[in-house]
């Protein structure tokens, strides 16, 4: 039963996967109540109809409440969803970012004492390798019998076994182990690597660095196994081939080390370290001028935008109703049109939304008062918010659908389990 239970649930990971989150992403228990009303409210006058079965029309309904809810993540995180200007959001520079890359976390009404820093990195945070024995593609050496071999990984123990048959080869096995161990989730990857005809086992951690108060990431053992040991030795299971290492850089000249590559410095800035710098030569972390600020939070509206009507449009010749929400986008662009080709951004003929970063740049460096002139762009943002806000909460509008009945208006009752056919998607990112 679990074994069925498990391959389910693999399907579900393997058609949705989890995209990136944020923080915005989290709501208060209000906020889900108000959802929850809207749902029911909306139901209460809505038509009976028939249920969608169609497996294409339900994957466009996810996808639809899935790119509107990104859409409006992206805008969120530029401060679309508050009182302020939509582009006062600060941006943080790397002088080179083959060596490291930075996004600023702090808080926008603390940017102006936000430190610039120099860093220098002497060695990049890795995972540990183990590499078994290479063993020809010959029967296996071990007698036919049930083995097993434990792991210790982030101080949990985990215990595999598995059968050796009569017949069965290395590089069968090999196989088999892999798989075992991928399919396990603990942390740990594993491939069959081949040199000169002869195969061996490659098992890598995920993590990187060295946990505190350990000297690896995992180990393997066949000592106090249940089942017959002898593999670990046999396939060299527990040979480590590359130890774990920590990050080492510096910040202004002070000595510094890291489990990971990724991590925050002083909660204003979260790093990405992707390089190992040269001897003398620090790179600059800072925070980039409010003229490139406002491009870069220009292009991720606009990249925001067109990526969710590029999702739309996807679905033109298969889903009737999604030129419909297609055809909304596209009003809510004419409204501002004019305005927009101001600050130099227009429309395709595709009606994707382009950039003039040359007049963009213009009229930033000449604004004043720079919260004024991209006023209309907030607006924008505001108004795509609200349409997001309407797709996620039904989907199914979009949705060709047969009316079974019209309700007597005003004479009906909250339907809440009506409002299953959609609110019920799944999405395993929520779980």
């Amino acid at each position: 039963m679990s074994a069925i239970r498990d391959t389910i649930l693999n399907s579900y990971f393997e058609a949705y996967v989890a995209p990136k989150t944020t923080r915005h992403d989290s709501h208060k228990k209000s906020e889900l109540r108000n959802t929850y009303n809207s749902i029911v409210k909306m139901n209460k006058e809505a038509p009976w109809y028939l249920p969608v079965t169609s497996k294409d029309t339900q994957s466009f309904a996810v996808h639809l409440k899935e790119g509107a809810r990104e859409l409006r993540s992206s805008i969120a995180e530029l401060g679309g969803l508050e009182a302020g200007g939509v582009f006062d959001k600060k941006h943080a520079s790397s002088s080179d970012e083959s060596i490291a890359s930075a996004i600023y976390i702090g808080d926008e009404a603390s940017s102006d004492q936000v430190p610039t820093f120099y860093l220098g990195v002497q060695q990049l945070a890795g995972p540990q390798e183990n590499i078994g024995r290479f063993l020809a593609d010959a029967p296996v050496a071990l007698a036919e019998d049930t083995y097993s071999f434990d792991v210790n990984v982030s101080d949990m123990n985990y215990e595999f076994q598995f059968h050796i048959s009569e017949g069965d080869t290395n590089r069968d096995v090999q196989n088999r182990l892999a798989r075992l161990v991928n399919n396990s989730s603990i942390g740990l990857k594993a491939d069959v690597m081949e040199q000169n005809g002869r195969t061996a086992l490659h098992i890598v951690s995920e993590s990187t660095g060295l946990p505190a108060g350990k000297d690896a990431q995992f180990s393997i053992t066949d000592d106090r196994t249940s089942k017959t040991s002898g593999s670990v030795a046999y396939f060299g299971l527990d040979q480590v081939s590359s130890p774990a290492t920590n990050a080492l850089f510096t910040i202004n000249g002070e000595d510094r080390s890291a489990s990971s590559n990724h991590f925050t410095v002083g909660k204003m800035y979260e790093l990405t370290l992707n390089g190992v710098s040269e001897e003398g030569k620090d790179i600059t972390i800072g925070l980039k001028t409010d003229t490139e600020s406002v491009a870069e939070n220009v292009s991720s509206l606009i990249g925001g935008y067109n990526e969710f009507l590029r999702s739309v449009n996807s679905y033109l010749d298969t889903q009737t109703k999604s030129k419909q929400l297609a055809g909304e986008l596209s009003s809510i662009v004419s409204i501002y049109g004019d305005e927009l080709s101001k600050l130099g951004i227009g429309v395709g003929e595709d009606g994707m939304l382009k950039v003039d970063e040359a007049k963009l740049k213009e009229v930033a460096d000449s604004s004043e008062d720079l919260s004024a002139t991209f006023r209309t762009l907030k607006d924008f943002s505001g108004s795509l918010v609200r349409k997001t806000d309407q797709v996620a909460l039904n989907p199914m509008e979009y949705v060709q659908r047969t009316i079974v009945a019209y309700k007597n208006p005003g004479h009906n009752f909250a339907a809440p389990y009506a409002a299953s056919a959609y609110t019920g998607m799944m999405f395993n990112y929520y779980c």
